[in-house]
C-alpha cells in the first residue's frame, strides 16, 4: 500500500475540516475483522452550538450512530481507514476525493472538481423545508399564524410546525390512492380549521388535485368564521359546515377525524366505512367506553397483575380499544397502519389510525375473510370482558 496516497488523503479530511468546507465522507469495502460492519458514514453536525462530526456505522442489519469531537472523530476516521476500508470518499464543499485500495495491496487517489459548489449541510444550519409554504398563504395570515409578509409569529412556531407535520403524514397516504378525478375530504371536527386550510391548500395549490374538501364543526361561531377566510383566500371548493359526524351525509372519498373524543372516533370510523371511503385516517381521543367494559367485568387472564393498576389498565383500555378499531376495518375491507403521531409539542403523543380500502374481492373471499376476523374480535372482547365495542355495534358485527 502507498502511504503517500493515504497520508494525502488524511490531509484533504482535515483541510477541509479546519476550512469548514467538509460536507461528508464514506467508507466502503470493508475487508476489517468486524463481525458484519459494512460502511461508516460521516457529516459535519453542531451539538450545543460546536461543531462535531456525526458517524454512522452501517451494518448488515441495524444502523449505530456516533458523535465525536472534530478532533475525536479525526482520529476515529484516521484508524478505520488504516483498518479494513478499501474505498473512501471525500466530499467537499467544490472537490471530490476517492481513496482506493486494491487487492494488489496498490493504492490509488483519484480528484475531481465538483460542477457546483455544495453547502455544507449541518443540523445547525439545515433549513427545514415544509410542506406548506407561509410565504403567500393568505388565511395563515387571518388565522393568525403569520404577519402581512408572511412571517410567522414567534407564538405560532408551534402550531405551524404541527401543520406541516399534519400535511407530510397525509401526503404519502393520500398520494398511494392514485386518484385521478376529483375527490370529497371531509374532516370531522374541524374546530378552527388550521389543519383543514394547510390539506386543502396542499392537495389544490401544492399537487394541483381537484378536490372537495368539507369541514364539520358543532360550533357555529367557528363555522362562520372560517367560512369567511375560505372565501377571502379564494378556496372555492373549500367550506366549513355546522353539524355532527352522525348529522353528515355528503359524498366521503377521504375521511379524516381527530382527537375525536371516545366514541366519537368511533362514529367516524363508521361514517367512513358506510359510506365507502377510500381512505379513513383517524386520532382518537380518550377510551372511556372499553375501559369501563374491562373494570365493571373485571375478567381474570394473564395480565391481570397489569390491569389492577389505574394507570396500566388506562393505557391496557386504549390499545384494546384501538387494536379492535384496526380489526373492525379488516373486517370492513380496509388496509389498515397504525402509527405514533404527534401533533405538536405541548400535546402528547397519540395513535393515528389509518385505512386504506383494499381492491374488490369474490363474494366467498369475503365471507372467508369477515368469518375469520370476527372470530379474533370476538375472542379478544371475551378475554378482556368485552360485552360490547361501539364500532362494532354500529357496523353489526358484534
Amino acid at each position: 500500500m502507498k502511504l503517500d496516497h493515504l497520508d494525502v488523503f488524511k490531509t484533504e479530511i482535515q483541510s477541509s475540516l479546519e476550512n469548514n468546507s467538509f460536507v461528508k465522507l464514506s467508507l466502503g469495502n470493508y475487508k476489517g475483522e468486524i463481525d458484519a460492519l459494512k460502511n461508516i458514514y460521516v457529516k459535519p453536525i453542531f451539538i450545543k452550538r460546536q461543531p462535531h462530526l456525526s458517524f454512522t456505522y452501517r451494518y448488515k442489519t441495524r444502523d449505530i450512530v456516533k458523535n465525536f469531537s472534530i478532533i475525536d472523530g479525526e482520529r476515529v476516521i484516521a484508524s478505520a481507514l488504516e483498518d479494513g476500508f478499501q474505498i473512501a470518499t471525500l466530499t467537499t464543499t467544490a472537490e471530490e476525493f476517492q481513496f482506493e485500495i486494491f487487492k494488489s495491496g496498490k493504492s490509488v487517489l483519484r480528484k475531481r472538481l465538483l460542477n457546483e459548489v455544495r453547502p455544507v449541510e449541518n443540523s445547525h444550519n439545515r433549513k427545514k423545508q415544509y410542506k406548506i409554504s407561509n410565504s403567500a398563504a393568505n388565511y395563515l395570515q387571518e388565522l393568525g399564524l403569520t404577519d402581512a409578509n408572511g412571517t410567522v409569529y414567534s407564538n405560532a412556531q408551534d402550531k405551524f410546525k404541527q401543520i406541516n407535520r399534519y400535511v407530510e403524514l397525509l401526503a404519502p397516504l393520500i398520494n398511494e390512492l392514485k386518484i385521478e378525478h376529483s375527490f370529497n375530504v371531509v374532516d370531522m371536527g374541524a374546530g378552527k380549521g388550521y389543519l383543514t386550510f394547510a390539506l386543502y391548500d396542499y392537495l389544490v395549490n401544492s399537487l394541483k388535485k381537484q378536490a372537495f374538501v368539507k369541514g364539520i364543526e358543532f360550533r357555529q361561531d367557528l363555522v362562520d368564521i372560517c367560512n369567511s377566510i375560505a372565501l377571502h383566500s379564494g378556496f372555492q371548493n373549500l367550506s366549513f359546515e355546522q353539524g355532527t359526524i352522525q348529522d353528515y351525509q355528503g359524498p366521503t372519498d377521504i375521511l379524516i377525524a381527530l382527537h375525536a373524543c371516545d366514541t366519537a372516533t368511533d362514529d367516524a370510523i363508521a361514517k367512513g366505512i358506510l359510506g365507502n371511503a377510500q381512505l379513513i385516517i383517524v386520532a382518537p381521543c380518550c377510551h372511556k367506553q372499553i375501559r369501563r367494559e374491562i373494570e365493571n367485568n373485571k375478567v381474570v387472564n394473564d395480565i391481570s397483575f397489569l390491569t389492577k393498576h389505574g394507570i396500566f389498565l388506562e393505557r391496557q383500555a386504549e390499545m384494546v380499544t384501538d387494536g379492535l378499531r384496526a380489526m373492525y376495518l379488516e373486517y370492513a375491507g380496509y388496509k389498515t397502519k397504525v402509527f405514533e403521531f404527534i401533533s405538536d409539542a405541548h400535546t402528547p403523543k397519540n395513535v393515528m389510525i389509518v385505512g386504506v380500502k383494499k381492491n374488490e374481492e369474490s363474494e366467498r373471499l369475503k365471507q372467508e375473510r369477515q368469518t375469520k376476523i370476527l372470530a379474533s374480535i370476538q375472542d379478544a372482547k371475551r378475554y378482556f370482558g368485552i360485552t360490547e365495542h361501539h364500532l362494532g355495534g354500529l357496523l353489526g358485527a358484534k
